[in-house]
């Protein structure tokens, strides 16, 4: 599924959690969102901007995250375990001990910043 501005707009703005599992946000402009707690499983999020979002406690699991922007975005406690981040650009953003990552990806490779 895709969603025009204005749909994006409210669907971001309404009670959590979200549940956007398989959804496609491909190249959508999501910039200082907070999708804290939402479901994003198999979403496609290739291109999407998402700098200074807050995605703490976001299940993006087996996600396309391919070519994003998450500079400074909030992934504490996030899942992102069998995500694709080929190419995304991570500089900055934040991770904790709770959040997953793919086997064998390193945070401080990309820049990330560790915080309790």
């Amino acid at each position: 599924m895709q969603f025009s501005s204005n749909e994006l707009y409210l669907l971001i703005n309404q009670q959590r959690p979200l549940w956007l599992a398989f959804a496609d946000l491909s190249g959508a402009n999501l910039i200082h969102a907070n999708l804290s707690g939402a479901n994003l499983v198999h979403a496609n999020l290739s291109k999407t901007k998402l700098r200074e979002t807050n995605l703490s406690g976001v299940n993006l699991s087996e996600a396309d995250l391919s070519g994003a922007n998450l500079s400074d975005a909030n992934l504490k406690g996030a899942n992102l375990r069998d995500a694709n981040l080929r190419d995304a650009y991570l500089k900055g953003a934040l991770y904790n001990s709770q959040t997953k990552f793919p086997i064998g990806f390193n945070p401080k490779n990309v820049g990330m910043i560790l915080e309790a």
